[in-house]
């Protein structure tokens, strides 16, 4: 099953600005109880919408700048990345279901 990918600051970019599939991006901390509290829908996500989007996940505590540069005000906070461009930001934690509506127009699916 796939997870979804830790990734720093160095590699944002390369994994999710310039990648070739819809990027939905999880910023959150280890601190962070709604941030743990939505850590098994995304991994869901990752698992169900494989091959279709990639999922990843940037620590805030380890990536400050990158938080700082995209206006991440608090966490969990998902963006979702189409060809390099933020398209869609949610902040809090939110049900599958509402996550899934987003993703699916996203997708062109819904």
């Amino acid at each position: 099953m796939p997870k979804p990918k830790a990734v720093t600051e160095a590699e944002f970019d390369k994994e999710v600005l310039k990648s070739d599939l819809p990027v939905l991006v999880d910023f959150w901390a280890e601190w962070c109880y709604p941030c743990h509290l939505i850590a098994p829908i995304v991994e869901e996500i990752a698992h169900e919408y494989e091959g279709r989007l990639k999922v990843v996940k940037v620590d805030v505590d380890q990536a400050p700048g990158l938080a700082s540069r995209l206006g991440i005000m608090s966490i969990p906070t998902l963006m979702l990345f189409k060809d390099g461009r933020e398209v869609e930001r949610i902040v809090g934690a939110v049900p599958k279901r509402m996550l899934e509506e987003v993703l699916q127009r996203l997708l062109g699916e819904g």
